[in-house]
């Protein structure tokens, strides 16, 4: 097989992929937390709740193939182990079964944190002129601004 030779060096490849790899463990520990509070949400908002962490999780289980496929495509390997995205993430695991106000802080917080992660993978990457890596972290920043947002929305 051929060596990589897309315009960015190995050493620019590697800092960008290891930003990459943090983004992976928060997105896929902000879709498990999401997915466990559309399962477990209780009161009267239930189906508002319900539907809307369906939405949002099933958004985040995309991007994590995304963001796993750029990591591949600049040659290094991705993180794919609950171990490994809980040494990387930047989200705090949730014990037990909050509130669903509770759990809307928590989510709002979670897509908070995204966007502060998809800011360093764009310092990163455009240090390397990577801008496909741009292109993916500025989409995902988007997308977890509008959720922070909706979420934000909920509790006022």
């Amino acid at each position: 097989m051929t060596q990589i030779n897309i315009g960015i060096s190995k050493k620019g490849r590697k800092a960008i992929t290891e930003a990459l790899k943090v983004l992976l463990a928060d997105t896929y520990t902000l879709y498990l937390q999401t997915h466990n509070f559309h399962w477990n949400v209780t009161g009267p908002r239930f189906r508002e709740l319900h539907l809307m962490f369906e939405e949002q999780y099933n958004e985040l289980w995309l991007a994590v193939d995304d963001i796993a496929e750029r990591i591949r495509t600049l040659d290094e390997p991705a993180p794919g182990t609950y171990k490994a995205f809980a040494k990387l993430t930047n989200i705090k695991d949730t014990e037990g079964y909050p509130s669903a106000e509770e759990m809307i802080d928590l989510l709002t917080v979670g897509n908070e944190q995204v966007v502060k992660t998809c800011r360093k993978v764009l310092k990163v990457a455009s240090e390397e002129d990577d801008e496909s890596t741009l292109s993916l972290a500025s989409d995902r920043m988007g997308v977890h601004e509008k959720a922070a947002w909706m979420l934000r929305a909920l509790n006022k």
